[in-house]
């Protein structure tokens, strides 16, 4: 693996006045940089964009994947498209997930109402989970995982919503895709069942693949990291490899650092600080930091009820880096935040 790293910095508003070539557009999105950070062999420095050409052709190859616009996902008759930023709602149908757990839990209709809801509210796309993945969680047997999310997968997919599945089991997948589900978002990255990576490839869906040290047993275990953003980039890097060599298309791949997944409080903040770089990978970002523990830690251990305030902060860090989807508890706050954002960008970037 080679130790050249390419990180966006000196974001612009608009590239309305720039010479040819000193700015260049993110990953098809609303943001313009003029400069990167080239981290490499534990050094850094600053150089123009327009000086990415001498620095090599690893260089060029990140360079080219930074700046490339990320395909739309065709999904049916819908298209999802990441031009702009996209808020995935969080629907859990657990009796234990950290944030909501036991809200919707034996209860498909309501539970499909509330991602119907979601979507009125601005949601693009519904994230279903039928296991808790918190520290600590207990596994729950696949044909229980099935039984949760199988009728609320069916309600949505007829309502016209795009609905994700987050589950890490092949058989879950299987069966969700088959009663309308979209996506596959799995924080073990196809990596926890052995039959995770066949099931998707041959169904043709997107897949999330999601960081984090031991996703065969569950997630949270503890590394040390010689630089966690690095680090987790160069696993992504050699996951999704593996992953397009498994027979999913590289365009059919989206990526999350794994916020609060085998991390301590300075990896995270490493992370968020550092977000820009995952354009490198070349495949869409999904930032789920919502309602996290790193929100407590940094306000007197706010309890997670009481953490919208620092849900839309990170939400506002991750788009200012161009990250394409929030996975979010909150929908109506953080799309209204969106909006407001997006009427700054809209006139920034037309110079005014």
């Amino acid at each position: 693996m080679t130790s050249l790293h390419l990180r966006p910095v000196q974001f612009v508003d608009t590239p309305i006045g720039h010479p040819d070539g000193s700015v260049a557009r993110l990953a098809g999105g609303m943001q313009w940089f003029a400069a990167y950070e080239v981290i490499e062999r534990g050094t850094r420095r600053t150089i123009p964009v327009a000086d990415v050409a001498t620095q090599g052709e690893r260089a060029a190859h990140l360079h080219a994947l930074i700046t490339a616009p990320r395909a739309p996902l065709a999904l049916g008759e819908r298209m999802l498209r990441f031009d702009q930023p996209l808020v995935a709602a969080i629907l859990n149908v657990t009796p234990d997930s950290f944030s909501d757990g036991g809200k919707h839990v034996d209860d498909p209709a309501a539970a499909a109402a509330a991602g119907i809801d979601m979507a009125a509210a601005g949601a693009t796309m519904i994230d279903v989970g039928g296991e808790s993945t918190r520290p600590g969680a207990a596994a729950v047997w696949e044909g229980d995982e099935i039984a949760r999310l199988v009728p609320v997968v069916e309600r949505l997919a007829r309502a016209g919503a795009i609905v994700s599945v987050d589950t890490r089991k092949a058989g879950v997948m299987a069966a969700t895709l088959a009663a309308g589900a979209h996506i596959v978002n799995d924080v073990a990255a196809l990596l926890w069942d052995d039959r995770a990576l066949e099931v998707v490839a041959a169904s043709g869906c997107p897949v999330v693949l999601m960081h984090s040290p031991d996703p065969r047993e569950g997630g949270h275990g503890r590394t040390g990291y010689a630089n966690v953003v690095t680090d987790v980039f160069d696993w992504l890097e050699a996951r999704i490899a593996a992953v397009v060599a498994g027979g999913v298309a590289r365009t059919r791949i989206i990526v999350d650092p794994g916020i609060g997944f085998g991390k301590t409080l300075a990896d995270n903040l490493a992370l968020l600080n550092g977000l820009a770089m995952f354009h490198g990978l070349g495949c869409p970002i999904l930032l789920g930091a919502s309602r996290k523990r790193l929100i407590g830690a940094l306000s007197n251990e706010a309890p997670v009820g009481d953490r919208l305030a620092g849900s839309l902060a990170l939400a506002l860090k991750g788009v200012e880096a161009g990250v394409q989807i929030l996975r979010v508890h909150d929908v109506a706050e953080t799309v209204q935040a969106l909006r407001v954002w997006r009427g700054m960008r809209d006139l920034a970037l037309v110079g005014g």
